[in-house]
C-alpha cells in the first residue's frame, strides 16, 4: 500500500530583507514535494498578508487572501480573509521563511498556539539561531569556541573607539536578527566603521560587530530530532572579498562551493561534532545548517552561527551537503517532514493540564 498523500502547506516569502531568498528556496522545495504530496503554496507577502495560491508551484505575487486561527479546534485549517470559509486543511506546515517574521520563533509560535504540525525548530531554538546574541550566548555556555565580538544597540562614539582597540581591522558588522548577508559590511578602516552601523541599524535594533579572522569558509549541514547527525563538510571559495549577498546568488556569482571539504580525518570529525554540539545548544530540532571559521594559522575551528531554516535554492549548501553525504534532495524533503511529525505527535503527548 503506498503512502498517504500529505497536503502540505508550504510557507515562503515573508516580512523580512530575505524575502526573495524564500522565494527561491520554495520553488526547489515545491518542486520535490509535488512528486508525493499535495504542495498547498501559502506565500506571506511584504505587507504580511498570508495568500494561499493554486497549483503547485510557488509564485512571488497573488493568490487568496487567508489566516490560520491560533487555537488547536480549528485543526489547521486556512480559512478565507473574505468569509472565515476554509480555503485549505493541511496536514502539516512547511516554512521556507528566512530571517525575521518566519525563521525567529514568530511563525513557529502561531503553529504552536493551533497545535499543528510543522517541519523544523521550535519557538525558543528559532529565536535564539536568529538573534545572534542569543546564540553566541548560548554556545559560549555550551562551551562551544567562536570568535571576538561585541553588541550595540545603538551609535555611540566611545564604544566604537573601544571597538577598534579591542577587535582590531578589519571587522565585521551585520544585523543581529538577519542572514543571507543583508546588510553585512567589512569594515578595513575606522572611517567605514560609523556608515556600516548606520546600515545595519536600519535593519535591527541591534548590531553584531565581529573580529576578521584569516580562515576558511566551512559550512556543515545538521539532522534529526533527538539524535541530530552531521553531513560531510562543504568549503566556500567566494568570488569576492567575502562571502556576501551577491556572491551568495547572484546570477553572475563565480563563488565555487567545495564538496566535501578537504580537510583532515580529524578536523571533518571535530566540525561533525561541533555542529552537533551547536544544534543542541539552542535547542534546534528538524534541521540546520551551521557555519565555521577554520582559522589559517592555527588550524582552530570555530563556530560562527546556526541557521534554523537555511537556503533551500538549487545553489544552497544544505541540501548540497545531504547529497554528497549520500541522501538525495526527494530523501531529504521527505525526513524533515517526518522529523516534523515526530516532533508534533511527541510534543501533543505532554500533558497541558495538573491534577
Amino acid at each position: 500500500m503506498s503512502a498517504k498523500r500529505l497536503s502540505v502547506a508550504l510557507v515562503f516569502g515573508g516580512r523580512s530583507g530575505e524575502h526573495e531568498v524564500s522565494v527561491r528556496s520554495a520553488v526547489s522545495v515545491a518542486a520535490t514535494l509535488s512528486l508525493s504530496h499535495d504542495v498547498l503554496p501559502l506565500l506571506i507577502d511584504k505587507q504580511g498578508r498570508w495568500l494561499l495560491q493554486d497549483g503547485a508551484v510557488p509564485r512571488p505575487d497573488g493568490g487568496t487572501a487567508v489566516f490560520l486561527a491560533g487555537h488547536p479546534g480549528d485543526a489547521g485549517r486556512l480559512r478565507r480573509l473574505a468569509d472565515a470559509s476554509v480555503a485549505a486543511s493541511p496536514d502539516v506546515y512547511f516554512p521556507v521563511l528566512h530571517g525575521t517574521f518566519g525563521e525567529d520563533g514568530t511563525i513557529q509560535g502561531l503553529f504552536e498556539l493551533a497545535a499543528v504540525a510543522y517541519v523544523g525548530a521550535g519557538v525558543a531554538a528559532s529565536a535564539a539561531g536568529m538573534d545572534k546574541e542569543m546564540m553566541k550566548a548560548l554556545f559560549a555556555h555550551a562551551g562551544i569556541p567562536q570568535g571576538p565580538y561585541r553588541v550595540l544597540r545603538a551609535r555611540d562614539s566611545a564604544m566604537e573607539a573601544r571597538l577598534v582597540a579591542e577587535l582590531g581591522l578589519p571587522l565585521f558588522v551585520k544585523p543581529a536578527n538577519l542572514g543571507s548577508s543583508v546588510a553585512v559590511t567589512k569594515v578595513k578602516g575606522v572611517e567605514a566603521l560609523g556608515p556600516a552601523l548606520d546600515l545595519a541599524l536600519q535593519y535591527d535594533q541591534k548590531v553584531l560587530v565581529e573580529a576578521g579572522v584569516d580562515c576558511r569558509e566551512l559550512e556543515i549541514s545538521i539532522l534529526g530530532n533527538e539524535a541530530p547527525r552531521a553531513s560531510f563538510p562543504g568549503e566556500i571559495l567566494p568570488d569576492r572579498e567575502f562571502y556576501d549577498y551577491d556572491s551568495k546568488y547572484s546570477a553572475d556569482s563565480r563563488t565555487q562551493l567545495v564538496i566535501p571539504a578537504r580537510l583532515s580525518d580529524a578536523t571533518l570529525r571535530e566540525a561533525q561534532e561541533l555542529g552537533v554540539r551547536a544544534f543542541r545548544a539552542v535547542d534546534a530540532s528538524g534541521y540546520a545548517r551551521v557555519d565555521f571559521f577554520l582559522e589559517k594559522a592555527s588550524g582552530r575551528l570555530l563556530v560562527n552561527e546556526i541557521n534554523t531554516i537555511p537556503g533551500f535554492t538549487s545553489i544552497s549548501m544544505f541540501p548540497k551537503l545531504w547529497e554528497a553525504t549520500g541522501l538525495p534532495f526527494a530523501g531529504l524533503v521527505a525526513e524533515l517532514l517526518r522529523l516534523g511529525l515526530e516532533r508534533h505527535a511527541s510534543r501533543a503527548g505532554l500533558r497541558t493540564d495538573y491534577r
